[in-house]
């Protein structure tokens, strides 16, 4: 019994046909679009028509490992070269992401070739340009921070003029600091010595009435200010005006001290080395301009007066002990118990950055202030650690007896000149 072939209806032919006419033109649309889509990327080529394309046809293949794998190769092969960058290319570099790719893509659009290590080194240059940038935005933010620190109010600008015209006018602001009948008190060991070195008037007054304030017998105190030659008539006026009793205090210009020749000579010495020195740092580690203008900023970088607290045993030849305050130290305790302490033979006592518990310290370290591993300053002989913690700055008791007894200036100088 023979089978017979398997007909088809006309029935079955038109809605097949419908269909074709339908997919067919959507399906030639499709596939156009998608070749001129990967003609106008970045790499035009049959790679990275796969890319496009990969995923749609073959399903459960990942073809962005591979580009991710070809971008990797070409930043290690970069790396390995290590080649300089031009500054040049980091300045033509685009501003942000979004600009690269429009470039990539305008370059891939005008049918100019660009490969994935042209892509890899303008991103790269494009992430030093943004990095460039934030380096100098915090560069600028901390000189803002600080011309807004040294900034003086308008209506006291004047003050060191108004008050150098008073000395030469009113014979009240020439008057004797202190009074003749209470000179004697300078070199009394018996009264509480503070020591400020300063040219900084207002930050002066402060720190002097609020430790007589602060004082229970501001009767025992007496101050001895320093400061330099262009300030010492209007810091003279300012405390002749403005009295401290029932303390004492008197004012100083570097000027007035008679200091000995080699005295003299061993300041100069410390003050050159250190000059030196900074000049040095400037040249090798000051090229930007913004870096320049913050360090021309810090007048306490160019200040004799900020070198001169390692020679206080040549300043005061005729104390035992004293107290030194820095200009920016508002003291609201009395400052007795400090002046009796027992410093067993120390030359100084401050108070330490460490809070008690495991060790910690609650600001830096030496290592942060000491290079422990330079061979010239010998540290790790004296008992440092790089670990130890630090101390405050504003406020030393200096046993200048203990002092002038040992050679720490003279091996403070000899390291300035290894330095």
């Amino acid at each position: 019994m023979k089978v017979k072939g398997r007909r088809y209806s006309y029935r079955s032919v038109i809605p097949t046909a419908l269909v074709a006419a339908l997919l067919l033109p959507f399906l030639f649309i499709r596939t156009a679009f998608l070749a001129l889509d990967a003609g106008a990327s970045i790499c035009p080529s049959i790679s990275c028509l796969k890319v496009r394309i990969g995923p749609l046809l073959f399903a459960g293949s990942d073809t962005s490992l591979e580009f991710v794998e070809e971008l990797r190769r070409a930043y290690v092969d970069m790396e390995e070269r290590g080649e300089p960058m031009d500054p040049k290319v980091v300045e033509a570099a685009p501003e942000s992401m979004d600009n690269l790719l429009a470039d990539m893509t305008a370059a891939a659009s005008s049918y100019k070739h660009v490969n994935i290590k042209t892509f890899v080194l303008e991103t790269k240059a494009m992430l030093m340009k943004m990095d460039k940038k934030v380096q100098m935005a915090r560069l600028q933010a901390s000189i803002y921070r600080h011309l807004a620190s040294v900034g003086i109010p308008k209506n006291l600008h004047c003050l060191t003029l108004r008050l150098a015209e008073e000395y030469l006018v009113n014979a009240h602001a020439r008057s004797s600091l202190p009074p003749p009948e209470f000179a004697s008190r300078l070199t009394n060991a018996s009264f509480l010595h503070i020591a400020l070195l300063t040219d900084n008037i207002l930050a002066a007054a402060v720190a002097v009435s609020s430790t007589v304030r602060s004082s229970a017998n501001p009767e025992k105190l007496v101050f001895h200010i320093v400061t330099d030659k262009k300030t010492y008539t209007a810091m003279h006026a300012w405390f002749a005006l403005n009295p401290v009793f029932p303390a004492i205090l008197e004012v100083k210009g570097l000027h007035q001290f008679e200091w000995p020749s080699h005295v003299n000579a061993t300041i100069m010495d410390t003050v050159e080395e250190l000059h030196q020195g900074l000049r040095a740092h400037r040249y090798y580690t000051s090229t930007d301009q913004e870096y320049r203008r913050y360090e021309a900023s810090t007048p306490s970088s160019f200040s004799l007066l900020n070198y001169l607290k390692i020679h206080l045993p040549e300043l005061f030849p005729n104390l035992e002990r004293v107290i030194f305050l820095d200009d920016d130290v508002v003291v609201r305790r009395d400052l007795t118990p400090l002046w009796d302490m027992d410093l067993d033979g120390n030359v100084i006592v401050s108070v330490g950055l460490g809070d008690g518990r495991d060790g910690r310290c609650i600001g830096k370290t030496l290592g942060g202030y000491l290079n422990f591993s330079n061979p010239l300053l010998p540290l790790i002989s004296f008992g440092l650690k790089s670990s130890q913690c630090s101390w405050l700055g504003g406020m030393h008791v200096f046993d200048l007896e203990a002092w002038r007894e040992t050679n720490i200036t003279e091996f403070y100088q000899h390291l300035l000149k290894q330095a």
